[in-house]
């Protein structure tokens, strides 16, 4: 076992091939690259997923779960989509450790109390991300729902996207500073401008490593860090196992005394 554990967001592989695939035929890959977890992603099931067949498939291959869906907690009403509850759901039922959504329109005055009366007792832990939007990209919002929950005594937590903060031009050092203490999960991906202007996803240089390593610092020890960038080859364990055993080196250690966050 590496030293901080990694996980794979699916999506990683491109989206038309583990479409074709299905994402179930991924598990032994991962496991066999000494991953930790793996990310299933709502929009990559062509179909109603089996989730007591999925559930059963990782715990045999004894890797834990994330349940990311492309849902925006918050509606462009300033209220919390009741579909929260049926993605909490299906996360239940596939044994994930949580369910990962985008802040999506959260502003002053929306009321946490009625997010509060969404979210169950014990299951899957709800991890609240950063994406390229406006609403969802930056800093402040992200900060402001993150104290009000913190205030509210809500359970939950922050999955931060390295990458995305450049969509909406947000520092990721400043980021990771004002919110690392929710932080749960860290979604890992360098970013490029094409001629054309848009930013896409690349897998890292040793220069992206090294700043990532200055990010880490400001989280808890142990953190899941997760590729989240194109994993494209002819052998995808060998190439899998390389970015799993980078990214596992990144950062302080988790010790005896500091378990890692399976969150």
């Amino acid at each position: 076992m590496y030293a901080n554990p990694v996980s794979i967001s699916l999506s990683s592989y491109g989206a038309d091939f583990v479409r074709q695939r299905g994402q179930e035929q991924f598990l032994d890959l991962l496991a066999a690259a000494g991953v930790s977890r793996v990310e299933l992603r709502e929009e990559l099931f062509t179909c109603a997923p089996d989730t007591a067949a999925l559930a059963a498939a990782i715990a045999t291959l004894r890797l834990d779960c994330v349940y990311s869906t492309p849902l925006e907690l918050w509606t462009a009403r300033g209220l919390p989509d009741p579909q929260l509850v049926h993605k909490l759901a299906t996360a239940h039922a596939l044994g994930a450790v949580a369910l990962k959504v985008s802040l999506g329109h959260y502003r002053e005055g929306c009321d946490i109390a009625a997010l509060a009366r969404l979210l169950p007792g014990p299951g899957p832990v709800l991890l609240v991300e950063n994406d390229q939007t406006v609403q969802g990209g930056r800093i402040q919002p992200l900060q402001q729902f993150f104290q009000r929950a913190e205030d509210h005594g809500l359970s939950l937590g922050m999955t931060f996207d390295i990458g995305n903060w450049q969509w909406q031009g947000e520092p990721a050092r400043q980021a990771a500073r004002l919110l690392g203490r929710w932080v749960r999960y860290v979604h890992c991906k360098a970013v490029q401008r094409l001629a054309d202007g848009r930013l896409v996803a690349v897998p890292p240089q040793a220069a992206d490593l090294q700043e990532w390593v200055a990010l880490l610092a400001e989280f808890v020890p142990g953190v899941v860090r997760a590729v989240e960038y194109p994993l494209a080859g002819d052998d995808l364990l060998v190439l899998t196992r390389t970015h799993v055993r980078n990214l596992s080196a990144l950062g302080r250690r988790a010790t005896a005394h500091e378990e890692p966050s399976h969150a």
